[in-house]
Formats: C-alpha cells, structure tokens, sequence
C-alpha cells in the first residue's frame, strides 16, 4: 500500500514552533545536515504564530535577576527548577537578537520605546518585576520558517511523525506518513530533538487543535519520562463563541502606555468581583465560582485599553443570547476556563531532562519547548512572554547539543525487522474494515474529560472513575480504531496519543495528594511541605504506567519557619 521515502540526516528535528525552528537553525549552523519535520506547515501551525509576548531579561535595562527569580519561585509555589528559571531568563536577551537579527517585529512607542507589559512602574511591579514585550502576532512565526530555509534547513511540511526508532539504547530516527498520501517516510538521524508541543484534547477557543502530545507519547513509547502531567493550563475562551479565536485589539495604540497587557478585572453571576485584575491569582477562580454555584463568570472590559477588550466583538452575524447582549451593556463578557483542556502549565510537563542541554534518558534525543519537561516554571505560569523565552533558549541548546552529538555519532544499520513491525502498526487502522472512528473516539474522551470536576476541581473518586473510563478507551477502542483516508489515519494517530496523556493526567492528579497552584485537589485541599515538594515523573514499566516522586533539592525549598499562611497567601476552597 505504501511507498518507503528514507530521508537520511545528521539532525532530525521534530516540530515547526518557536523551538523547532531555533533548533534546527543552530544545528545547521553548526555545519551539520538538518532535517526539520512538521505535521502541519512550518510557520503556521501549533501555539507559535498565536504568542504575542517576548519575555526579554535585560540588566542594562534595570531588570533585577533575583526579583524575576522570586516571581517565578513565588507565583510557581516553589515546584519550578531554578537553574532552568535561570537560563531562561540570562539567555533571553541573546534569542531576542538573533528574532531581531532575523527580522520579528516587536512593536514600538512612538518615542522609539518598544511596547512591554507591564508597560510602567506600578505597586504590583514592586513585587512582580517581570516584563515582556510585545511582538508582531502571527508574523513572526514565518520570519522562523524564512531564516530556517536561509540558513539550509530541509523542511519537511505535513509529514505526520508517529514512532521514534529505538536501536541499541539510542535513538536513531523515527517514521511517519504525510497527511494526503499513505506513503512512509523513514528518517534516519543521528540525533533527534524533540519540539512537537505539548498535550491538548482539541478544545475549542486556542490553536490547541493540533497540539495533542505527540512528542512526549511517542517518548513514553521508546523509553523516555515524562513530568507536569498534574498541573493545568487554564486559558479562559468566551463562553457565548468558544470556538471564536479572538485576538489582540488590532488598533494597538502605540503613542501612549496604556494598561493594554493583563487580565481585567472578574464579576459573578450575584455581581460580586472576586478578582481585580491586578493581584496574583490561582488563575481558576473562575472555575472555583461555578463550582459554588456562582456562574456565569463576566470578564470587565468597560475601561482602559485591556489587551483582552477585543473579546467584545464577536463573529458579525451570529445571533447573540440574551444573557450576552445584557452583559455587553456593562462591558462585560461571559467566559469559561478550559479552552486549553489536557494541556499543563506551559514549560512544565514533557520529557524530563538528564542535563542541561536538553538530552534525555535516551541516548540520542534532545527536546525543546513544551516538549521539554525541565520546570522552569512551577504550579502556575508567571507572566506573558516566558514560554517564548523558554522555547528559544531550549530550542537553541538542543540544536547545539544535538549537532555536537552527530557529529561525532557513527552511522548505523536499521534493523528491518523492527522498522517492518512499526511500519504494520502505524498503518494497521487502514487495513480494518470495521472499528471506531477516531473523530468519535475523540468526542468520548473529550466528554470524559472535559467536565470541570475532573482536572480542576479533583477528587478522588472522580478521578479514578474518569481513569476507568480512560483504560477503557485505551485497551478496548485504542486497538479498533479505524481510517479510511491518510488525514484520518493522522488523527487515529492523535486519538491514540491523547488517550495516552488523558491517563498521564489522571494518575499524575492521583498521585500528588495535596493541592498547589492550578492542581486543586478537594479531598486535599493544603499544600504539603516539605513531602511534595517534588516532581512526578511517569515512565513505562514493562507495559504498566509507573508514577515516582522526584524529591526537590532542600536548598530550593521555602522557608518553611515562614508561616503557611506567608508562604501561600492565596487560598483553595475547603482550605
């Protein structure tokens, strides 16, 4: 049925996002061949065209090392990894030169400033000092793309990567199809990275359709751990058009510093505020409202020049609800949290990293962006414009890193056996007359997943019911998945791996018996120094998912004379 394409290379680089694309564009200049992969076109697809925010570390500028470390410590509740914050941060100014160098634009002031966020000195910038600058949306994603062919990269666009080749202890490749033709390409590297994003279950409202954890699936399979599965991304989408991609206000003003950046201020459905806007929040307030029985949540956007205030406009043309025409009269919006559902806090869950240069637990591969679990940032998000930070710099160290082990790797023979074993499983749902589509298959699993009393308000006992569920799908549909064409044999592949992370997710929730940051657990509801200040990590054992506890080094610890109420001033319901 199929065609063998082998494309040989020293590097092999799996995803187009921001970490992608620095990857393979120091490995080339390494003077390594590079190959760079891509299930959907480079430039375009994944979160990097949506980023809008450069988290750029500057002494020069005034910036205060310890400050940003503190935020990121304080805000993350002591489970990020501080020599990873700190590369992050050092580093930044030399990434922002070379998207300079290269051609991103970041906008500017009219006085020649460029436009940052929080854009002047405020009382919470006392005690949150981070910035971040504002770059042109979309765009820069294909100045990535340009550079990469500039500089002599292959690029390879809508080749769907499903299986990483595991010989000897060492990764020397992987297969894959593309997505208009059943044809198999087999690459051979001598190293790989890693760069397919993180996981999402396709939720409406964010560019989360395509991230369906790939990259850590297909690493969980060859051997690799996998870390941050318990914490939650809680991006919010506007609850009367979920699906309506909204955007920055395209009328910027850039002759004034305006309070463009941030979150407004949140009301609920008894017209109590239970959030400013300008104070540290868990980011699933809203959820903890519904929860209570306080909903439908309103955002505020009846002054300033808010980033978000383009939520007000809606598709032309679409009837709107009464309740949403009431509500826009006192310039508010109704919004949920979830549009980023099976998705972890950005920067925290993916392979855990032996090093600091990105290598993993198998001999050969590196990983970059979101892909990389290395905790620079802890239970929640700091601030705008450090995943962008984050997945430059790692991107950058992995393709050094990478190019520097190719070099000096030796070819080797692919062991046809198991290539022809691979090959039987990646194209098994076209050979099924009969079985489940993975479009219905995904349903179920977003419908198993999805109700907020699963992965934001936790417990026990849903989760183990939503977890029987979830091996369910695994070992009775999983297997019986079905494709009639190459697009739906793509998304049996990414039906497959989202189950996968679903039960990474559960178990992970399951097994950090406390609550912290955005995983909320109601049957244990306190954070628990010092027993989990750790990491989980998940690996495969012998086809069993094993969960352990990585201790957190005491000399990054709070400290713990500090009363609890100091230490955490923020407080979970039933605390």
């Amino acid at each position: 049925m199929s065609t063998d394409n082998v494309v040989e290379t020293d590097v092999l680089v799996i995803g187009g996002g921001i970490a992608g694309c620095f990857a393979a564009i120091k490995a080339k200049e390494r003077g390594v061949d590079v190959t760079l992969v891509d299930k959907g076109y480079v430039g375009k697809t994944g979160e990097t065209p949506f980023a809008k925010h450069f988290g750029v570390f500057n002494p020069e500028w005034g910036h205060d090392l310890e400050g940003w470390m503190n935020q990121v410590r304080f805000i993350g509740e002591y489970i990020n990894n501080p020599e990873w914050t700190e590369i992050t941060l050092k580093e930044s100014y030399a990434r922002w030169k070379d998207m300079l160098s290269w051609g991103v634009e970041f906008y500017k002031y009219d006085d020649g400033e460029f436009v940052s966020w929080p854009p002047r000195p405020s009382e919470l910038m006392a005690k949150f000092p981070m910035q971040s600058i504002r770059m042109r949306q979309r765009k820069h994603a294909e100045v990535y793309r340009a550079q990469a062919l500039k500089t002599g990269v292959r690029i390879m666009d809508r080749i769907v990567v499903v299986e990483l080749l595991r010989q000897d202890g060492h990764i020397v490749g992987a297969v894959g199809h593309p997505t208009d033709k059943y044809d198999c390409y087999v690459f051979k590297a001598k190293a790989v990275v890693m760069a397919a994003g993180a996981a999402a279950f396709k939720p409406n409202g964010t560019p989360l359709h395509v991230v369906t954890g790939d990259g850590e699936a297909m690493a969980y399979r060859a051997g690799a751990e996998i870390t941050g599965k318990e914490w939650n991304d809680c991006h919010p989408s506007r609850a009367e058009f979920p699906a309506w991609q909204w955007s920055p206000r395209k009328d910027l003003s850039t002759s004034s510093r305006d309070d463009y950046g941030g979150l407004p201020p949140k009301v609920n459905a008894e017209g109590e505020r239970f959030a400013d806007g300008s104070s540290i929040t868990l980011y699933i307030e809203d959820v903890f409202e519904a929860d209570a029985g306080r909903a439908p949540v309103f955002w505020e956007f009846g002054s300033g020049s808010s980033d978000y205030h383009g939520l007000v406009a809606g598709p032309k043309g679409v009837p709107r609800q009464q309740v949403d025409l009431e509500a826009e009269r006192f310039g508010r919006v109704r919004m949920v949290v979830g549009s980023s559902l099976g998705m972890s806090v950005h920067n925290t869950e993916g392979i855990w990293p032996v090093d600091m240069n990105c290598a993993t637990q198998l001999a050969g591969l590196y990983a970059a962006g979101d892909s990389l679990g290395a905790r620079p940032a802890g239970s929640r998000y700091p601030n705008m414009g450090f995943s962008t930070a984050f997945c430059s710099t790692t991107g950058t160290r992995a393709g050094l890193a990478a190019a520097a082990y190719a070099s000096s790797a030796k070819n080797v023979k692919l062991d046809r056996e198991k290539l022809s074993r691979i090959k039987k499983t990646i194209y098994a749902p076209t050979e099924r007359k009969g079985g489940f589509t993975p479009r219905w298959v995904t349903q179920v699993l977003q419908n198993t997943m999805m109700p907020y009393w699963v992965l934001y308000v936790k417990h026990e006992a849903r989760l183990l019911s939503a977890l029987t569920q979830i091996e369910f799908i695994r070992d009775r549909i999983v297997p019986k998945l079905t494709a009639k064409d190459p697009h739906e044999l793509r998304l049996a592949h990414e039906t497959r791996n989202m189950v996968l992370c679903a039960e990474m997710k559960l178990r992970a929730s399951l097994f950090r018996t406390e609550s912290r940051g955005t995983h909320y657990r109601e049957d244990y509801p306190r954070r628990n120094d010092p027993e989990w200040l750790a990491w989980v990590k998940i690996r495969d054992e012998q086809g069993e998912m094993k969960l352990t506890k990585e201790p957190i080094p005491r000399k990054w610890w709070p400290d713990l004379s500090l009363p609890y109420e100091e230490r955490y001033p923020l407080r979970f319901p039933r605390e």
